[in-house]
């Protein structure tokens, strides 16, 4: 089994890289994020998930032991093969998916294109009690104005990470007047 690759970018496709290790070529899928984030020439350590079937040896591939693991636990979710594992992780940040989790908001991975409500829904059970709920994990329990704020956010277009991203920037002694929380999130934006 290979655990870990350690090489050099040699080609980047929509969904894959491929990673030159002394001259051999192992095309690894990868989430969007770090195909956006490395270049052809980067060099890059990852860690490798093999996925052998009778007609199927892929290999995916995580920068942090966590990516991987929570990759894991949504291969164990019925429904969830290793692509939508990854399509999950490309539109969710870690935090995103913890919060998620923990918060039972199964309406966050809906948004993940190919899984519906169901499979949300599975996800969360499934999940319940795999994360812990205190120290650096614990979860954001946002006011009802701040889910009203990242249903509004989503709704002009913004993904669930980038809504988050603008209410965790809201100061904690803000109005919690819903309009001017979305007023303040925008502004976010504008600041980038």
């Amino acid at each position: 089994m290979i655990n870990s690759l350690n090489g050099i970018i040699s080609y980047i496709s929509n969904d894959s890289l491929t990673l030159d290790v002394q001259g051999v070529g192992f095309e690894v899928f990868v989430d969007k994020k770090m195909l956006s984030e490395h270049q052809v020439g980067d060099p890059l350590r990852l860690l490798i998930h093999m996925v052998i079937r009778q007609d199927l040896l892929a290999l995916y591939g995580f920068i942090t032991h966590d990516e991987k693991a929570i990759f894991n636990l949504l291969l164990g979710v019925e429904g969830i093969g290793p692509k939508l594992a990854l399509a999950i992780l490309s539109n969710l940040s870690m935090d995103n998916i913890r919060n998620a989790v923990l918060a039972e908001k199964s309406e966050y991975f809906v948004r993940v294109p190919g899984v519906g409500k169901k499979t949300a829904q599975k996800i969360v059970i499934h999940l319940q009690g795999k994360f812990p709920e205190t120290g650096e994990y614990q979860v954001l329990r946002g006011s009802s104005s701040d889910d009203e704020v990242i249903e509004s956010l989503i709704a002009l277009g913004f993904s669930v990470v980038e809504a988050q991203t603008a209410v965790q920037s809201i100061p904690k002694d803000f109005s919690q007047d819903m309009e001017e929380r979305l007023r303040y999130a925008l502004q976010f934006f504008s600041s980038l």
